[in-house]
């Protein structure tokens, strides 16, 4: 039933992008996609009737449906009969309110699934932003995701245009293999559109810690931003992407420089929330790979706290990285003992080697703590985080480490608007 119900949803898709002819923006990448997905869906809304894949709908089921224009309905009937009523309605009357532009978030998860969305849709601008560990118990190397990846800009015909993350060298690679024109973005020299002279709120201390200014520079041509709601490099990278995009479609540099202003990550990407005490909480529990981890507990490193105060690195089980399980999570436990975090919380029975890389460097063994399951962590923390402490809550999906923040955050009763996996499928 499954396979009949992605074939209809497949021809669906198809026919009603046939009709209608918007341009389609792909995006792709191990890490960064979905906050790349809402930066462009979010600079491009100021201009643009836009449509953006929802929640992580980004696989066979959930591309079709975005292009609809409906959330899946589960298992009920009905609600798939009404989907295929509004395809109907669609192909058989002109919709003049249908979307001028679709940015559409494209996942991989196992070899061959680019091969299928790309057969879905005709990809006009593909954005890479990244590839790394994630999914590599699947693909076998890291050679293998970046082919995956890959696809995206091969299936751009000379008319298109292929956005790469340039500071990643198997991003940048992939521009041998396109036929389009290529735009670069990065932090480094040789990027097409940089950002550059970066600063953050949190290393001035008095705890302001979300707020970013830097320069957009396009190929010499400046203007300043400031991203009020941003604390994290990573966030930079998903605005590039999004000023990239924004150009192709004639917005000037003001123009994206005022969008990006009030852009805020989707919930779980390092968002700070306050937290019970008077601590502060960097909610990155959406998903974790190395890099991802590695990046974060920088970023906790970088923080300006007060005297007495503590840092917190609060890591699960980092998941689906296959061969690369226990040096990754080595690494990053050999991160936080360099970068001086005070404290490393363990969670799960692959975060024991975030332990053993932790203690390896140099972290006391006292500072140390390990627990099964998130919701003894959260209750530990309680009583151990004191006013002004400062706590990195990172992991992988399947860790569910939004328990943790949830216990640890000052408004609780806002947990369904501020974090990940909130809704009735991941309260069971």
């Amino acid at each position: 039933m499954k396979k009949i119900l992605q074939l209809k949803l497949k021809i669906a898709a198809k026919l009603i992008l046939h009709k209608y002819k918007p341009v389609v923006v792909g995006i792709t990448g191990s890490i960064g996609k979905s906050s790349a997905k809402e930066a462009i869906y979010h600079v491009l809304q100021k201009k643009l009737n836009v449509r953006t894949s929802f929640k992580n709908y980004n696989n066979e089921i959930g591309l079709p449906l975005t292009v609809i224009g409906l959330e899946s309905p589960g298992r009920n009937i009905l609600g798939w009969i009404q989907v295929f009523a509004k395809t109907l309605n669609l192909l058989f009357f002109k919709d003049e309110l249908y979307p001028q532009v679709l940015v559409l978030e494209m996942g991989i998860d196992r070899p061959g699934d680019m091969e299928y969305l790309t057969s879905i849709v005709k990809i006009d601008i593909a954005v890479v932003t990244s590839v790394s560990y994630s999914h590599l118990e699947y693909f076998g190397n890291l050679q293998n995701i970046k082919k995956e990846k890959q696809v995206l800009v091969e299936k751009l015909d000379s008319q298109g245009l292929a956005i790469l993350n340039y500071d990643s060298e198997s991003v940048k690679e992939m521009a041998e293999f396109s036929k389009a024109r290529i735009l670069s973005y990065g932090l480094k020299d040789g990027a097409d559109l940089k950002a550059q002279d970066i600063v953050y709120n949190f290393t001035r201390g008095s705890y302001e810690l979300s707020g970013i200014n830097f320069k957009l520079n396009d190929k010499g041509s400046i203007v300043p931003v400031f991203m009020h709601n941003i604390m994290s490099e990573p966030a930079l990278y998903s605005a590039l992407a999004a000023a990239a995009v924004g150009l192709y479609f004639k917005m000037n540099l003001v123009e994206i420089a005022s969008a990006l202003s009030d852009f805020s990550l989707p919930a779980g990407r390092m968002n700070l929330l306050p937290g019970i005490k008077h601590s502060f909480i960097i909610d990155d529990t959406y998903n974790s790979s190395p890099e991802a981890a590695i990046s974060a507990v920088n970023i906790l490193g970088e923080i300006s706290i007060d005297k007495g105060a503590h840092k917190y690195a609060v890591m699960g089980d980092m998941l689906e990285i296959g061969s690369y399980t226990e040096e990754g999570h080595r690494l990053v436990g050999k991160t936080i003992s360099e970068r001086k975090i005070d404290y490393l919380i363990s969670v799960g029975e692959k975060a024991r080697d975030f332990m053993r890389g932790a203690k390896d460097a140099g972290l006391d063994a006292d500072n140390i703590f390990y627990f099964d399951k998130p919701e003894d962590a959260g209750r530990f923390l309680q009583n151990k985080i004191k006013e002004g402490d400062v706590l990195l809550i990172k992991g992988s999906q399947g860790v569910r480490m939004e328990k943790i923040v949830k216990e640890l955050m000052a408004e609780p009763e806002r947990a369904a608007e501020l974090l990940v996996r909130q809704d009735k499928k991941w309260q069971k």
